[in-house]
């Protein structure tokens, strides 16, 4: 929680604290390092200039660096990741976590070139495919690269403890699920399969995010990028699913719904923002096509949306009330992520 010299003005005025403390406390807080992310100028220039490195590696790499060949990249990979190790230690050592995360980051992100490089040197690599279209194309044998970076997340995330190191980590997953379906069907073009596919993946990504989520309770948000990339697969290969059953396609209603309680409950918004999607393609559905004729139904809408309206002042007025007895039949392990993500 970020505190305001208002609120400590409004502490000074009730006699909590004198106006000479208030001020010397802000002036003090205002000293500290930022150690959790926060919408500020220097954060903005943390991250900036962080994503900006971390992209430099990556999403612009471009052909010039394949003239260095496949050892040239990786023991120049290696020199990047050493010095992306030595800012992280040092930023760790000052107290500075945001810096020191983007510079874990930046470790993993450069994973996939380094072992790129590696398979290059040593003639292993099955194609031409340059590295540059790693984030561009969609093939089977990305996965090498892929399992590689899991790896040397996971063994970051062991001894630095950073969320936006997960970042890297889940986006790894998110072009592993594309790229398992393609090494599945033997490099053929099935768009049903990898919806399902996708769908899947995605849920278990989803999954391991709240594993993460309940582990971490105590700690930093480690799962954002999980919920994230997770929800998002997920999502996208369920509505991708072909279907002329108005069946299914309630069905497929239904589960946004859910997933805008499952949002509401474990304090997600991800899950909120792709649901309302899907609600309202479903919406837009049954206005352009069921019921394209019908004067009736813009009304019944309209008298659905504003009885939700009011459902929502009824929960207001009695929500510390269903909260508390909701909370109080659930595991003790999600009943303290509950309460440390909401408050």
């Amino acid at each position: 929680m970020r505190v305001s010299k208002n609120q400590l003005g409004n502490a000074a005025k009730q006699g909590i604290i004198s106006p000479d403390q208030a001020d010397a406390l802000f002036d003090y807080l205002q000293s500290q390092p930022d150690t959790g992310p926060a919408f500020t100028f220097t954060n903005i220039l943390y991250y900036f200039g962080g994503l900006i490195a971390i992209g430099a590696m990556t999403l612009f790499m471009n052909l010039g660096w394949e003239a260095f060949g496949g050892w040239g990249i990786f023991f120049i990979s290696l020199g990047y990741a050493g010095i992306g190790l030595m800012l992280t230690q040092k930023f760790q050592r000052s107290g500075h976590a945001i810096p020191a995360g983007i510079c874990a980051t930046f470790v993993v992100a450069i994973s996939p070139l380094a072992i790129y490089g590696f398979q290059e040197a040593m003639g292993w690599w099955p194609d031409d495919t340059a590295y540059r279209e790693y984030h561009k194309y969609i093939k089977w044998h990305w996965i090498y690269l892929e399992f590689g970076t899991l790896i040397v997340g996971t063994i970051m995330a062991r001894f630095y403890r950073y969320p936006f190191m997960i970042m890297p980590i889940a986006v790894t997953l998110w072009y592993m699920s594309m790229d398992v379906a393609v090494m599945i069907t033997g490099g053929h073009y099935d768009y049903e399969f990898r919806a399902f596919f996708s769908m899947w993946f995605g849920l278990l990504t989803t999954l391991l995010a709240f594993w993460v989520d309940i582990r971490s309770r105590k700690s930093g948000d480690y799962a954002f990028w999980l919920y994230l990339f997770g929800v998002m697969t997920f999502w996208g290969g369920l509505s991708m699913q072909h279907s002329d059953s108005e069946l299914n396609k309630f069905i497929y209603f239904c589960i946004n719904l859910g997933l805008i309680a499952i949002g509401a409950i474990l304090v997600r918004r991800v899950f909120v923002v792709f649901a309302a999607f899907g609600c309202a393609w479903y919406l837009q559905h049954l206005a352009s096509e069921i019921f394209e004729d019908s004067w009736l139904f813009p009304i019944a809408l309209t008298a659905i949306g504003l009885g939700i309206v009011y459902l929502g002042i009824v929960w207001q007025r009695n929500e510390r009330a269903i909260t508390q007895r909701i909370r109080s039949v659930l595991p003790e392990a999600l009943k303290e992520l509950l309460n440390e993500r909401s408050g």
